[in-house]
């Protein structure tokens, strides 16, 4: 157990958010399936699964979305693999929508009552605990959820040596106008939520990771 502890908080001190890959460097099919079979089983709030994940291997799409990621304009020319990561908008996520019917009859195989109870309780979270009331606010709520995998997958990656960035530099508005008009995403149904980038570092970081203290981090109520 203490050498597994070891290898996980390893793999955290390792990781970097890499600026430029490899370009000759690819990642395997088999390293990369297991990168993204840890974001497919991520958790997320009442189960939902808010997500899609677009690998954009087109080295032409990514040429076009280089004017609006002005935070990817090293990542997106150089790294083995690169994920858009997508949350579903507030019509996906009301109750009653196609979506949350379909997740909750043929994917998760709820009883009739049990999807009753449970859509009757994500409908109170939603109007009075956490007032998820118009699209932009359930839009940023899934969002959320999407940060469950995109934190999983970059922690994968680096248990097996893979590097990665988290990437939030972009004009939302017009990357997924050029998704949409390329044909890749549903803009009706789904917004960017983050991008990813996979490969093997360029070169390593002149700068040394660094964190708070415990301390000015964790706070004990006992």
């Amino acid at each position: 157990m203490k050498a597994v502890k070891e290898e996980i908080l390893k793999a955290h001190a390792y990781r970097r958010a890499i600026k430029e890959f490899e370009v000759d460097q690819k990642i395997s099919e088999e390293d990369f399936n297991f990168i993204l079979e840890v974001g497919r089983r991520s958790p997320s709030s009442f189960g939902w699964e808010p997500w899609k994940f677009i690998v954009i291997q087109n080295m032409e799409l990514r040429e076009k979305l280089m004017e609006p990621s002005w935070g990817a304009q090293k990542q997106l020319p150089s790294a083995s693999h690169f994920v858009i990561l997508l949350a579903r908008k507030g019509d996906e996520m009301r109750v009653g929508s196609d979506y949350l019917s379909y997740k909750s009859k043929e994917v998760d195989k709820l009883p009739a009552d049990i999807e009753e109870m449970k859509l009757g309780f994500f409908k109170g979270f939603m109007e009075n605990e956490f007032d998820l009331t118009d699209d932009r606010k359930i839009f940023d709520w899934a969002c959320k959820q999407v940060y469950l995998p995109f934190a999983n997958m970059m922690t994968a990656a680096a248990q097996i040596g893979i590097d990665s960035c988290p990437i939030e530099g972009f004009d939302r508005t017009k990357v997924e106008e050029i998704l949409a008009l390329e044909s890749v995403v549903d803009t009706n149904k789904f917004g960017v939520a983050a991008m990813l980038a996979f490969g093997y570092k360029k070169e390593d970081s002149p700068f040394p990771q660094s964190r708070f203290p415990m301390e000015e981090v964790v706070e004990w109520v006992k």
